[in-house]
């Protein structure tokens, strides 16, 4: 299966944050907990150069805790700051204020010695597509100030939102990279929701994802849906339809709404709390 999906108003998206990114003072990049690395864009990270950096984690009550844990720590080493957040709930959110402000601790310290004081932080918030970065801001500012969707590509433009004196936000449209190098990329993008589920295969990445959770997560797929998990990956597909009883005309297992159900399920959790991929 290949993937690859940059719509029109993505090319415009990026356009616009290079001619913003002089007005910024750091970045604060939200990436998918339960892919931190895939869900990363490696365009931000040239663009975001020479800039104050933080990542978040978001929905982390998605995610395996102990994994969350170590993709904390390999930010911190690669020089980011970090911080943990559940955007739909707001847990960690109010935290997030704190860490803006420690990371640009150098700039706010520089602006005093020159006599500068109460300039706000100018904070440009990016993200791929469905990562949760409008939740996000109106958890962060307490209000409904930017649209939300739990669909990919809901911001189309530019907006500036003012959180508090001391910080003042930049939203953009979520972009995804053009070309994706690593397909398996594309395929954690996919299963997360990242990429619109009309442009692909969903029993194809269903078996996927069956796939990884036989050999990483054992158990959980039996315990759900009482299939034998020993079986090929097909066969355990088909479990799942015989056990949530998706049918097609004439009686006959319906393999594509088992797909759907299942992708249905691991993406609001109720398979547990997965992580698709660890630091190397």
């Amino acid at each position: 299966m290949h993937f690859q999906w940059y719509p029109g108003h993505m090319t415009k998206a990026k356009r616009m944050m290079q001619e913003n990114i002089k007005l910024i003072d750091i970045v604060v990049e939200l990436v998918d907990a339960r892919v931190p690395l895939s869900s990363k864009n490696p365009d931000i990270d040239d663009l975001a150069r020479n800039k104050f950096r933080v990542i978040l984690l978001n929905k982390t009550d998605l995610a395996d805790a102990a994994a969350t844990a170590k993709w904390e720590e390999y930010f911190k080493n690669k020089g980011f700051a970090v911080a943990k957040v559940n955007s739909q709930r707001g847990t960690g959110v109010k935290a997030v204020n704190g860490v803006i402000m420690d990371a640009c601790k150098e700039k706010i310290e520089r602006d005093r010695r020159r006599g500068i004081k109460n300039r706000p932080i100018r904070a440009m918030i990016v993200g791929i597509p469905n990562v949760g970065k409008s939740t996000f801001i109106n958890s962060f500012a307490g209000k409904a100030c930017a649209k939300t969707g739990n669909k990919p590509g809901v911001t189309k433009g530019k907006q500036w939102i003012k959180l508090n004196k001391n910080i003042e936000l930049l939203d953009t449209p979520g972009i995804l990279w053009p070309k994706f190098d690593d397909q398996m990329i594309g395929l954690r993008l996919a299963l997360i929701g990242s990429i619109k589920d009309e442009l692909l295969n969903r029993s194809e990445m269903a078996i996927e994802l069956i796939s990884y959770l036989q050999e990483s997560y054992p158990g959980v797929l039996a315990q759900r849906y009482e299939v034998d998990e020993s079986a090929d990956r097909v066969a355990v597909l088909e479990g799942i339809a015989k056990n949530r009883k998706c049918l097609a005309k004439g009686g006959e297992y319906d393999l594509d709404k088992a797909a759907i159900l299942l992708l249905e399920e691991f993406r609001s959790g109720k398979i547990g709390h997965i992580t698709l991929e660890l630091p190397e």
